[in-house]
């Protein structure tokens, strides 16, 4: 992504952002992780604001739209503060989050926090008014023709649960950011991806599941159904791996095949018992 700094925006889209936040004052430009070009966090004498965005005639502008207004629907995550369409470029303002990536490794505090944030999100409705493809229609190439009704869904979910996506803010919530990849899915989709995030951080598959099993829709969901998810996330994610190769997806999908396995071998096991 060819990223662009604030001072080489036109004075036309400056003018329209500073008539929300007043002069700007400093301006800090977002990691190059943020696939956005622009992304940036402005100081104004009122305070801070994150803003990002992309050419008004940009193919992908459409994201930064549905992105806004998932956010605006969504539990656990920065206020929308303001959009601007001015100088050929699409900018929205979010509530700038003073806070820090949460620990997932074992015996980490910030885990009760997760369990909190995540129930938050299984009991958050998708907003109807809004038009995305469900997780299942996303992942149909790794799914049996007849999708199984278990997979369908119109629960708000994240389905990108990088911790990079989280911070924990002053007040000791967990909140979660980028919300660009938000569509219907189970209530229990984003608890049941977060599962490869904590094996990567170190717990085993079954101390992960432990962890997911306190959030309430995780825990009504069926073995089948949940083995069924962890197969296909692992299918998926080795895909993306192989055609879309990152730095970040071979431990991922490692994660994910770790996930599955475990999963099998129980579910194996439990025939096995049922067989004896």
């Amino acid at each position: 992504m060819d990223r662009i700094e604030w001072h080489d925006l036109p004075a036309a889209t400056r003018a329209a952002v500073e008539r929300h936040t007043g002069p700007v004052e400093h301006v800090e430009t977002a990691p190059h992780g943020v696939m956005s070009r622009l992304a940036c966090t402005l100081r104004t004498r009122t305070g801070r604001a994150f803003v990002k965005g992309t050419l008004e005639d940009d193919p992908q502008a459409w994201v930064y739209r549905h992105e806004a207004q998932v956010t605006r629907n969504a539990p656990r995550a920065p206020r929308v503060l303001w959009e601007v369409d001015a100088g050929g470029w699409l900018l929205y303002g979010y509530e700038f989050v003073e806070g820090r990536y949460p620990d997932l490794t074992p015996g980490s505090d910030d885990l009760a926090r997760l369990v909190r944030t995540l129930t938050a999100i299984s009991d958050t409705p998708w907003p109807e008014t809004l038009r995305k493809k469900p997780l299942h229609t996303r992942w149909a190439d790794f799914l049996p023709q007849d999708v199984p009704p278990c997979l369908h869904g119109r629960r708000l979910a994240h389905t990108d649960m990088s911790p990079h996506n989280m911070l924990v803010n002053s007040a000791g919530e967990l909140l979660l950011l980028d919300w660009a990849l938000a569509c219907p899915a189970p209530a229990w989709a984003d608890t049941a991806l977060t599962i490869p995030r904590l094996i990567s951080a170190g717990h085993t598959p079954q101390q992960a599941e432990t962890i997911a099993q306190q959030v309430p829709a995780y825990h009504a969901a069926t073995p089948a159904t949940l083995t069924l998810f962890a197969r296909t996330l692992h299918a998926a994610w080795e895909h993306w791996e192989q055609t879309r190769p990152m730095p970040h997806r071979a431990a991922l999908t490692a994660a994910a095949q770790t996930w599955a396995t475990h999963r099998e071998e129980g579910r194996q096991t439990s025939a096995h018992t049922l067989s004896s």
